[in-house]
């Protein structure tokens, strides 16, 4: 069952209502996780990032099915030493996002390690947790790993597979919004369950017959 958000009772969910959603980015050192957070928020690209240490924040709003969205995009830091802290920012986390570099072998063959830990640490666990995985820097000649292969990794697990390039700006908007709209669809699916539930009669509300 998806984490339980508090909701309004006896209304319906007004589309026009800001919805908060907490998405988080991860993956290896180097993949460019903070690269394509800033292009997707700011639109730009620089070649040198400091490392991220924990973790740093940015927010982006827009609509989605003509619900206006208010994203908190959590970027990670890739180092093993910090993975203990990093996992503590998962809490909370309506989507996930998976990253690797198509030109780093093992930042693909580490994804199964980042999915699992995350899914173990979100609370409750789901297998269906809203999550895309993107192949970055795709704008390089030097390709380790095959389309076909993380495509095959994905399909697998039923995530989306986006490949992108934060420095050319190649599929990166699409990628966050895919993640955006599932997490949205989550939210709502949380919010009508929780509508329906407080609603439902239970055996002493119902009227009670009268004796002839």
């Amino acid at each position: 069952m998806p984490r339980q958000v508090s909701a309004p009772q006896g209304l319906p969910m007004d589309a026009s209502k800001k919805v908060d959603l907490k998405i988080i980015i991860i993956g290896a050192l180097g993949v460019g996780k903070t690269s394509l957070l800033h292009q997707y928020v700011h639109k730009t690209f620089y070649e040198d990032y400091r490392t991220t240490l924990g973790a740093s924040i940015l927010t982006k709003v827009l609509a989605v099915d003509n619900t206006p969205l208010k994203l908190q995009i959590w970027d990670t830091g890739g180092q093993e030493r910090f993975r203990s802290m990093v996992s503590t920012f998962y809490k909370g986390s309506d989507g996930c996002m998976l990253a690797f570099d198509v030109t780093d072998r093992e930042s693909f063959e580490a994804l199964d390690n980042w999915r699992d830990d995350f899914l173990e640490k979100v609370i409750p666990r789901e297998q269906d947790f809203p999550m895309v995985v993107l192949g970055n820097k795709i704008d390089l000649s030097d390709r380790q790993v095959p389309k076909e292969t993380a495509s095959a990794w994905c399909k697998e697990k039923d995530i989306p597979y986006f490949e992108v390039s934060a420095k050319n700006n190649i599929n990166v908007a699409e990628a966050f919004e895919t993640l955006a709209k599932q997490a949205l669809s989550t939210y709502k699916g949380i919010f009508e369950s929780y509508l329906t539930d407080s609603i439902k009669l239970t055996p002493n509300d119902k009227p009670k017959q009268s004796c002839c």
